[in-house]
């Protein structure tokens, strides 16, 4: 019997011993892997506004150049990544100086150090953080698309898209790469101007040089251009306000308490703007119309970007209407300008991001007229920045490949035109 019990004992499994350092180790572990998981999910919820970019400008733009509008949404995303990967990430966040990072290129450095990071698990493991930012970088891109839509070349639009990657990963270096901006304390969380009124500046400059669609301004009238599926552009508002809360919770870069007020913050911003934009829009016009309401949505979920974890619920909400009225106005705003933006791509992103990122200093916890006079610096240099750049980028390729289509395939459809071949193929069409 004593044999039996000696063999016993021998075959029972050695307990640990648990002492206050291991157990604080698999605390931080498990605190680094909920992190990550939390934002590899918001990566994929911002990558799937490009289905939401893609749905809304497709829907707000005429079905003649629906193929077309849906390939650039689709390629854009792509040709990001890649070029993101290559340079993108290094300029942004590598290790360099105030003006533009210097290291990392191609991913090609596995020490987080050089992109700022700590190691895991007190740090995010460096292929999710670079996941999430490349989401933001298509973001970016995808901006000016529906602004030109309809009388752009294919061709000269990806090329463009090439530099917009690199100008914002140049102004996101400036803004949270440990930049000069974000050394003067400019505050702009999850990218009310790097991301929104930036991809603005770039559309308007667009915009502006591509010139207006034919038969939209005729003997100084406004002739209005429907889009031809409202259906697909509520769809896309829908998908666009869902993946915000990927977008904005995100950018804590962390999961805990801060990314529920961030979501309520968001959707509190984004439902004051669409119903602000719908009672304007009925109260300016006679009726509510659906497609300002889609861009008041838009507008307030731009606007709560730049400071959707520092304010309170009431200042979301206020945030947000104010963006709702302002699209409502500076809509009819450009096209008086004769500034043709088939989707409202100016009003939503460059207008209602510059608000937003001067909200910071009227709701914020650092609000006051010095941080309102670094948050107005940030906007002047990085909108003036990426639309002097965005200028010599549209205009080389004015001078070279051409941005513009022949106005018999401008007629025709840049369906038929650019790819050879339509959206609706066997549907009756008008």
């Amino acid at each position: 019997i004593a044999a039996w019990h000696s063999a016993v004992a021998a075959q029972q499994p050695t307990v640990p011993t648990i002492t206050s350092s291991n157990a604080t180790s698999s605390v931080a572990q498990l605190q680094g892997l909920v992190n990550a998981g939390w934002l590899l999910v918001a990566a994929i919820l911002v990558i799937f506004m490009n289905a939401g970019f893609a749905m809304l400008e497709t829907g707000l733009c005429r079905q003649k150049n629906a193929v077309n509008i849906l390939s650039k949404n689709l390629i854009v995303f792509s040709l990001t990544t890649l070029i993101y990967w290559a340079l993108g990430f290094g300029l942004m966040f590598g290790s360099g100086n105030a003006i533009v990072g210097w290291n990392g290129f191609f991913l090609n450095s596995h020490d987080p150090a050089t992109y700022g990071l700590q190691q895991f698990p007190l740090g995010l493991p460096l292929a999710v953080f670079f996941l999430f930012e490349v989401a933001f970088a298509g973001t970016s891109a995808t901006i000016v698309s529906g602004a030109v839509a309809e009388r752009v070349t294919f061709v000269a639009f990806l090329i463009f898209s090439v530099f917009k990657v690199l100008t914002y990963s140049v102004i996101g270096h400036w803004a949270w790469g440990n930049g000069w901006l974000e050394q003067l304390g400019f505050i702009d969380f999850a990218g009310s101007t790097v991301v929104h009124s930036a991809g603005g500046w770039a559309a308007l400059a667009g915009v502006a040089l591509l010139g207006p669609r034919q038969g939209k301004y005729q003997q100084g009238q406004i002739q209005p251009l429907p889009g031809h599926n409202l259906s697909l552009a509520t769809l896309g508002c829908f998908i666009l306000w869902i993946g915000w809360f990927g977008f904005n919770g995100g950018s804590e870069m962390a999961l805990n308490e801060k990314v529920f007020s961030i979501a309520v913050n968001t959707n509190l911003a984004a439902a004051a703007g669409g119903l602000m934009a719908t009672f304007m829009s009925w109260w300016q016009y006679g009726k509510p119309d659906l497609s300002l309401a889609i861009n008041g949505t838009l507008a307030g979920l731009v606007a709560i970007t730049a400071i959707c974890n520092d304010v309170s619920y009431p200042a979301a909400i206020t945030i947000g209407i104010v963006a709702g009225l302002l699209v409502v106005w500076t809509i009819a705003f450009f096209d008086r300008l004769r500034l043709d933006d088939p989707v409202g791509a100016l009003s939503v992103h460059l207008v209602s991001g510059i608000w937003g990122t001067l909200a910071v200093a009227i709701f914020g916890s650092k609000a006051g007229l010095d941080q309102f006079g670094i948050q107005l610096l940030g906007i002047l240099t990085i909108g003036g920045f990426t639309f002097l750049v965005s200028c010599l980028i549209w205009l080389a390729l004015k001078a070279t490949v051409g941005i513009r289509v022949s106005a018999e395939e401008e007629l025709e459809g840049l369906d038929f035109g650019e790819h050879g071949m339509e959206a609706y193929s066997g549907f009756l069409k008008e």
